[in-house]
């Protein structure tokens, strides 16, 4: 084998896609050492996508102060790539996990990520990839509008920043110092859902729950989203209402289309398309990818699917190691993937599994090398 591609995504809540890149890394070494192995741990969209792409393509981690999701001062990052491209972790200044036990998120303001994007952009970016994922929010992406300039007015004329339960008291959307600010600068969102902004499928419906919300507040989020978006028609001539997507990160996606003329894009796609994947294609003899459980998401725009259209396109073999299988593995097979082999090695719980996971892992992909050395002399 003279080139092995590695481009796994993290075993979720066990080991990091580079964790993995690495222990995969040592088990083709062992028994091609000669091999030229490009690692390249993979994101969609989701946490640690920062570091993705800084990984793979090189760059700097820009830290800075900015507001959390209930206005507090929160430190929080971006990155930027050798070709002055941003990347930014919504979730980073408006995340979940940023709450702690406050499950507020009629409250939460995604204005931290407009601080993130004003930063990026005033560091000379005029190219800004905006993950939306993790979020705590409901704000139709108000807040980070807000933070760029707009200017969200009451019936009275007051000026404010709106919130999610505070969406229905907009009267009024003046976006001509937004747009001045994002002259010349391209924004894109990577977003893996097509939920619309309203609904029984609407933001509100779907998220808002698992972000603390009860039935009467996910009935005001839900009217509020609709009222924005009509405001959104009357003023700035956008509609928003029927978008697929646009109900990502609390309406962040239908948001993001509107205040900065967004697209919303697939995040893997999107992170396969920066890292020019289909050039480190070129000469592969093999590629490896992953993720910790098999299962129909897999196949709706995550990383191996992803991979495996590129694969698949470019007549090269993927296998894919993952830590369970969940159902049937003729989707995969028939998306591009060519093997797929779990490294459950004991039936046991996953507590129990998961503390082996690094140790299975590596004897898999050992395993794998010893055959294709002896049994396919092509490799």
């Amino acid at each position: 084998m003279k080139k092995c591609i590695l481009i796994p995504d993290s075993f979720k809540g066990n080991i990091p896609a580079a964790e993995v890149c690495a222990i995969m890394q040592r088990a083709v070494q062992m028994h091609f050492p000669q091999a030229e192995i490009c690692a390249v741990p993979a994101a969609d969209g989701g946490e640690g996508t920062v570091d993705a792409f800084l990984q793979a393509l090189g760059g700097q981690k820009v830290s800075l102060s900015v507001k959390g999701p209930f206005f507090e001062e929160l430190p929080a990052f971006y990155g930027i790539l050798p070709d002055r491209t941003a990347v930014i972790e919504m979730a980073a200044a408006a995340g979940l996990p940023q709450t702690g036990n406050r499950k507020c998120v009629e409250q939460a303001t995604t204005f931290g990520v407009g601080q993130m994007l004003q930063h990026a952009i005033a560091q000379g970016c005029r190219k800004i990839i905006l993950t939306l994922g993790g979020s705590a929010t409901n704000d139709g992406g108000c807040g980070a509008a807000a933070a760029m300039g707009a200017v969200f007015q009451k019936a009275d004329g007051t000026p404010f920043v709106p919130v999610g339960e505070t969406l229905g008291q907009i009267a009024k959307i003046d976006l001509s110092a937004l747009h001045k600010k994002t002259e010349g600068v391209q924004i894109c969102a990577m977003c893996d859902v097509t939920n619309p902004l309203c609904g029984k499928n609407g933001a509100a419906a779907v998220f808002a729950p698992q972000k603390g919300a009860n039935a009467e507040v996910v009935g005001l989020l839900d009217r509020g989203l609709h009222h924005l978006a009509e405001v959104l028609q009357r003023d700035c001539k956008v509609d928003i209402l029927s978008l697929p997507g646009a109900g990502a990160a609390g309406g962040m996606g239908g948001g993001m289309v509107a205040f900065f003329g967004s697209p919303l894009q697939s995040g893997i796609e999107t992170f396969l398309d920066t890292i020019r994947f289909d050039e480190l294609l070129h000469g592969t003899d093999l590629v490896f990818t992953g993720e910790g459980k098999l299962d129909s998401q897999s196949l709706g725009g995550k990383v191996i699917s992803g991979v495996a259209r590129r694969t698949k396109r470019a007549g090269i073999p993927l296998i894919a190691v993952v830590g369970d299988i969940e159902g049937t593995t003729a989707q995969a097979y028939d998306a591009g993937v060519s093997a797929v082999f779990s490294i459950n090695r004991t039936a046991v719980p996953f507590r129990l599994a998961k503390q082996r996971s690094r140790a299975d892992l590596f004897l898999t992909m050992d395993n794998l090398m010893r055959f294709l050395k002896r049994f396919a002399p092509q490799f």
